[in-house]
């Protein structure tokens, strides 16, 4: 089984195997779409990056016009022929930091509606990296409720939608599940109990257990659900 080493402090490694779990996961969201956006949540480094840039592969190739955003580095990678939109999203990423970052994360939202109503398309993939962070974690369940309404009130009729928004920010968590907006799963799965076993190993651990925790996505009261992403820490 292939198994790959990631870092998520400067004190920790872990061995992770099954990656490809979370690709077959894509490739189950294309057949049946997103009833809710999908939020998922991981610290840095964990992959959440490359899997949103695989998962847009993934649906290109399922059929989908498939849109990657990133904010906070201003970045994006469109797999779609809407030439508007491209030039859209390329001048939004050429403006000033601050700026850019807000209108590539709005336009997120836009595309969505472009797609389906401007240039008809059926199957419609929008994948945002770190957009609580690019607009302020005091709007991210709004933001997440406005994605919500593109798939119950489309612009036009379609045949699919997937949206997916990753965050390493633990925070907002709470406030997205209360309004039961999203699904909202960890990009992988540990146990409290796990992650403490770990700590307890460092030498000189730079951080407190509490904030190591939260960084993963955990809280004080509930660990990551099972229904894990990107697979298992061993």
């Amino acid at each position: 089984m292939k198994r790959i080493r990631l870092s998520f402090t400067a004190d920790v490694e872990v061995e992770f195997c099954d990656r490809e779990r979370a690709i077959r996961q894509v490739e189950e969201l294309a057949e049946r779409g997103t009833r809710y956006p999908l939020v998922v949540f991981g610290p840095e480094g964990c992959g959440k990056t490359a899997w949103l840039k695989q998962a847009a592969e993934t649906l290109r190739e399922s059929g989908f016009e498939a849109i990657y955003i990133d904010p906070m580095r201003k970045e994006f990678v469109a797999h779609t022929d809407a030439r508007e939109l491209i030039d859209k999203l390329a001048e939004a990423a050429a403006e000033a930091i601050g700026v850019a970052q807000l209108k590539l994360a709005t336009l997120a939202i836009d595309a969505v509606k472009w797609l389906v109503s401007k240039w008809r398309k059926g199957k419609v993939a929008i994948l945002i990296d770190d957009a609580f962070q690019a607009i302020g974690l005091d709007k991210a369940a709004i933001y997440v409720k406005a994605l919500l309404g593109l798939v119950e009130y489309p612009p036009e009729g379609y045949e699919r939608i997937v949206t997916i928004v990753a965050t390493s920010e633990g925070v907002s968590r709470a406030e997205i599940g209360r309004h039961r907006w999203a699904t909202i799963r960890p990009m992988w799965n540990m146990s409290r109990r796990g992650l403490k076993e770990l700590y307890e190993k460092l030498p000189s651990p730079k951080l407190g257990f509490d904030d190591v925790w939260r960084l993963t996505g955990g809280t004080r009261t509930c660990s990551p659900s099972s229904t894990r992403l990107g697979g298992t820490p061993t």
